[in-house]
């Protein structure tokens, strides 16, 4: 029998759901979204195009850090505010940032945000390169969180990448612009392989997808009805679907982590409700994909825990090796690799503890994630950005490992680094290792 009763309003999502509190996770600062966006060459023209394309009212801040002539005055000001309706002014230091206000860096100058409050910092006199795009970023995800958003336009070099990184790993939203559209391509590209953009378009269409994105509840500071359908039904199909296609059940993970997440994809493609999600999700399997990924969290980085690093290389590491007869490899099992910045760590540790020794046993880093398999890939490959440079302890690395992997080849024989799937230990491969580095997991050891 067919019901005449209308059908059920469908939950709407609201800023209740996206807002839980989380005491382990900090607050935005500005209730409004702020667009950090970086450029070098070609950025002027580009960034022209995307403040051409949009609304006058975005609801959201705009502060563009662009590489400039540390010895020459700046006429960015003048030449943008052609381009836009929003007032357009030269960052100074404490000048707080508004809604709809265009924000572009002085000349010579370092630039962060703080309590909502613009940062202008001198540059100093130094032979390495300045990062000012990742700067910015950095804290801006920092200060932001969710409400941050990051897009990388033309340019040459990787600035801007880790920036973009840890916009997305906080939960913003990034873009990079399209190589087609660029005029120097090498800034975006480099952020774009890495992963960590969510859109690669032209600057017309960032701009729209911007305009679409800041009305969405994920980011929209516009008050919502608290009043609204019990949506748990909604989130368990998600679950499910994610579980069915994978493999994984999440529904153990922590539930304010993974509703955020779920609202920040429903945010790039605009879907107003729940429901609406779950009937993407079931037509479209590479969503499914991309929410699995978004899910999994794969925040990672070179030695990106120092007090934990710093007491394996004190007491652990040469604890292992002491105990080690040199024709007896050390093998350690990294669970929860990512894409394998913590294998390649202790890679890196271990050689510092062994290098000079006139015996010393191989050294074998077998790392495993249950993640996506283009992380996996990734962590194979071994190659990172350009601008990461790590100085542990007095030796910096950047020259001789931009090619992690490069660099594996080039340790003694028998060292080496392996990188694979959960899943192909679930069916019979066992890892003979000892020792569990279990900084991204919750479980993991080497022998």
């Amino acid at each position: 029998m067919t019901s005449t009763d209308p059908p059920d309003p469908e939950p709407m999502l609201t800023r209740a759901d996206l807002s839980q509190s989380d005491p382990d996770e900090p607050a935005p600062h500005s209730p409004f979204p702020i667009v950090g966006i970086g450029a070098s060459a070609g950025g002027l023209e580009a960034f022209s195009q995307l403040l051409g394309h949009l609304p006058e009212q975005p609801g959201m801040a705009f502060v563009l850090v662009q590489h400039l002539d540390p010895k020459h005055e700046s006429h960015l000001p003048e030449l943008l505010a052609r381009s836009t309706r929003m007032p357009v002014v030269e960052a100074t230091d404490g000048l707080p940032v508004e809604p709809d206000h265009v924000y572009v860096i002085p000349p010579n100058a370092e630039l962060a945000i703080e309590h909502g409050r613009l940062q202008v910092i001198p540059r100093s006199e130094t032979a390495a390169r300045h990062l000012s795009v990742d700067h910015f970023l950095r804290s801006l995800a920092q200060e932001q969180q969710m409400h941050a958003i990051g897009v990388v336009l033309s340019g040459t070099g990787s600035d801007g990448t880790l920036g973009l990184c840890e916009i997305k790993e906080v939960g913003g939203i990034t873009f990079a612009q399209d190589e087609a559209s660029a005029r120097h391509s090498g800034m975006p590209r480099s952020a774009s392989e890495c992963g960590c953009a969510d859109f690669v378009l032209a600057p017309d269409a960032i701009a729209q997808r911007l305009a679409e994105i800041g009305r969405h509840p994920y980011l929209s500071a516009a008050p919502v009805s608290e009043e609204e359908e019990d949506a748990e039904e909604e989130f368990r199909n998600i679950l499910a679907t994610v579980q069915s296609v994978t493999g994984l059940d999440f529904s153990h993970y922590r539930d304010t982590t993974i509703r955020r997440r779920i609202s920040r994809r429903m945010a790039l493609h605009t879907q107003p409700s729940l429901a609406n999600y779950v009937r993407l999700l079931c037509e479209d399997r590479s969503e499914v994909e991309a929410l699995y990924r978004d899910l999994l969290i794969n925040v990672t980085s070179f030695f990106r825990d120092p007090e934990m690093f710093e007491a394996l290389r004190e007491r652990i590491v040469p604890q292992i090796v002491e105990s080690k007869p040199h024709s007896e490899p050390i093998r350690i099992w990294v669970p929860g690799c990512s894409t394998g910045q913590e294998a390649y760590s202790l890679a890196m540790m271990f050689a510092e503890c062994l290098d000079g020794r006139p015996y010393r046993p191989p050294v074998q880093i077998f790392a495993t994630d249950v993640s996506d398999l283009v992380s996996i890939e990734k962590a194979r490959a071994g190659i990172y950005p350009t601008n990461i440079e790590i100085d542990h302890h007095g030796r910096v690395w950047a020259t001789e490992c931009v090619n992690y992997r490069k660099y594996m080849d080039l340790r003694p024989e028998g060292d080496r680094v392996v990188i694979g799937n959960r899943s192909q230990y679930r069916e019979g491969q066992k890892v003979q290792a000892k020792e569990v580095a279990p900084m991204n997991s919750n479980g993991g050891g080497a022998s």
